[in-house]
């Protein structure tokens, strides 16, 4: 098999091509160019950011036949022979294979010894964070006090794991991710070199999806490259990471905010029938949002950017979102993100998180209506008020001169506005008076599964009742309480079809009478303390018997009852 994969050809051969950690390999040229590098260095970061491309570089450059100098020239013997891994005293070890302290302890015995074919012998450790403890301890004094011609290079993803003991003896580097823009430019360094064309977005798709890594996106763009014909183009890089389109995320966002819930579940129903990824959506969706929540706050601010490109519909949707709806929809995500972890059902609990997004402006705006409505209703009869007023006064100029009566808003009976409700207090009392309390419970229990039976018949109906709940039964009517008083009225529109379902869940015939919550209460109280009072009355006329017939014998007047 000749071929290799790109990132295998282009793995950095110099300090130059070192993409995106200048910080580190600047300081180490310096340092090698002036002999004064260390025994032991700590290289840290995430993968495929030239951790140990830039451990062989150093072993290259230190031992190259042209030193000391800055980068290795890649044509000597040495250079050569550490390249192609023909020279022993180049030891690359990877710790989570060679964990145990024996393993160690050869290392231990064989440093004394000086390097064969170049001046040092270097130990490249890779993962170095998977050595057991006691192997740690068997290191500890060869680091201490190391030989002359051997210097360590210890790797890891996981620095916080290194003993601080160990740590403490070594001079330590930390590789960043990769910006997506340097990714770019060596991707597109490569592809020129390897004559494959790839277009300008699909490698900007394939730096997103690398993380920050160069060695990810060499790999992924090895891949997209087998899976596409001529040119390699954004749908191919989507389909071999299982990524979303960034279209798509924007249309979905869009929908959310529009509160449009059958385009988005449209959309989230396609992506899994195209075998996306639920969580890889979610997932996707959370970064989409912070990139687009970092550009509405801060424009120019393009680079920072993980998983968004700035085209024109990502800024459009920048300027139509507000920030608050993006923080309340990140945080529902992200509890999405943590309960899908743990089903089997993930679409489920993503269209409820799709939902509640969605729906949630709808439910405020209805409160607010609500509000507005009862303040309108009180506006229209206080205007009413006024205008009768006025006819009053120019039809007897007169009454003018006499001053007129304290008004008494209370008395007044405006007529009834378009959204407001006339609460029927007897037919509730009388309701009351009948009411048994084992009536009530059977529609209690029963009321989910009308609601939903509600929902399928009659969605107008359903969003009508579906915030309410049966509050007293009788033998033939209910009383229903409704938050607000509008709902009431927008009910009586209904009730017909309400009725109707009800009915046919129960079995039998209920009338249904809405009352807001406050008022409600209000009528409750009050029928409650006129029945303790009617108690109260009725146990006061229950007498002793001998009290009764001392009354009938010498009468009221006469009688004298003492408490013993």
């Amino acid at each position: 098999m000749t071929y290799q994969a790109l990132y295998r050809v282009w793995r950095p051969k110099t300090f130059q091509d070192v993409v995106g950690q200048s910080h580190i390999t600047k300081t180490l040229q310096n340092a090698i160019a002036q002999e004064k590098f260390s025994h032991a260095y700590i290289f840290s970061g995430p993968r495929g950011t030239g951790k140990t491309s830039a451990a062989k570089i150093f072993a290259k450059t230190i031992n190259c036949e042209h030193a000391p100098v800055k980068e290795p020239c890649n044509e000597c013997a040495s250079c050569r022979g550490i390249q192609d891994g023909s020279i022993n005293d180049i030891i690359e070890m990877d710790a989570a294979s060679n964990t145990s302290v024996e393993d160690v302890r050869e290392i231990r015995d064989k440093v004394k010894y000086a390097a064969s074919s170049v001046p040092y012998k270097v130990y490249i450790i890779d993962e170095v964070h998977m050595i057991s403890t006691s192997a740690f301890n068997a290191l500890l004094k060869t680091l201490e006090e190391p030989p002359k011609h051997v210097v360590f290079i210890l790797a890891t993803t996981e620095p916080h794991k290194i003993p601080l003991t160990v740590a403490s003896r070594c001079q330590r580097f930390d590789f960043k991710p990769i910006s997506n823009k340097s990714i770019v430019d060596r991707m597109r360094m490569v592809i020129e070199a390897e004559q494959i064309a790839v277009s300008d977005k699909a490698m900007e798709t394939v730096a997103l999806a690398a993380e920050g890594g160069m060695r990810d996106a060499l790999s992924i763009l090895d891949q997209a490259i087998s899976y596409s014909d001529e040119q390699v183009e954004t749908e191919d890089v989507l389909a071999v990471t299982g990524g979303v389109a960034q279209g798509i995320l924007t249309d979905v966002a869009q929908a959310m905010y529009d509160q449009d819930v059958q385009k988005a579940l449209t959309l989230l129903d396609d992506l899994i029938q195209n075998g996306k990824d639920p969580a890889r959506f979610v997932y996707d969706l959370i970064y989409f949002l912070r990139d687009l929540l970092l550009y509405k706050s801060a424009p120019t601010l393009e680079g920072i950017l993980e998983r968004a490109m700035a085209d024109e519909s990502f800024k459009q949707l920048a300027v139509t979102i507000t920030e608050d709806w993006i923080q309340d929809a990140m945080t529902r995500l992200n509890q999405c993100q943590q309960e899908i972890k743990w089903t089997t059902s993930p679409k489920v609990f993503i269209e409820i998180a799709i939902l509640t997004i969605t729906n949630k402006d709808n439910r405020k705006k209805e409160t607010q209506n609500a509000a507005e409505s009862e303040a309108v209703t009180r506006l229209i009869g206080r205007l009413e008020y006024l205008e009768k007023e006025l006819t009053a006064l120019k039809e007897s100029p007169s009454a003018a001169r006499q001053p007129a009566p304290a008004p008494e808003p209370k008395r007044s009976k405006p007529r009834t506005a378009k959204n407001s409700y006339n609460i029927p207090y007897e037919k509730i009392r009388a309701v009351l008076d009948a009411a048994e309390r084992p009536k009530l419970k059977e529609v209690q229990s029963q009321w989910a599964s009308f609601l939903n039976k509600l929902k399928s018949t009659s969605a107008p109906a359903h969003a009508t009742i579906q915030d309410s709940k049966p509050a007293a039964a009788s033998e033939e009517a209910l009383v229903v309480q409704f938050k607000y008083e509008i709902h009431c009225s927008l009910f009586l529109d209904n009730q017909d079809t309400v009725e109707s379902v009800l009915t046919s869940v129960t079995g039998k015939k209920w009338t249904i009478i809405p009352i807001p919550a406050n008022q409600w209460q209000e009528l409750r109280n009050e029928y409650i303390s006129r029945q303790e009072q009617s108690a109260t009355k009725e146990e006061g006329r229950q007498e002793d018997p001998l009290v009764e017939e001392a009354r009938k014998l010498v009468g009221d007047e006469l009688l004298e009852i003492h408490d013993e």
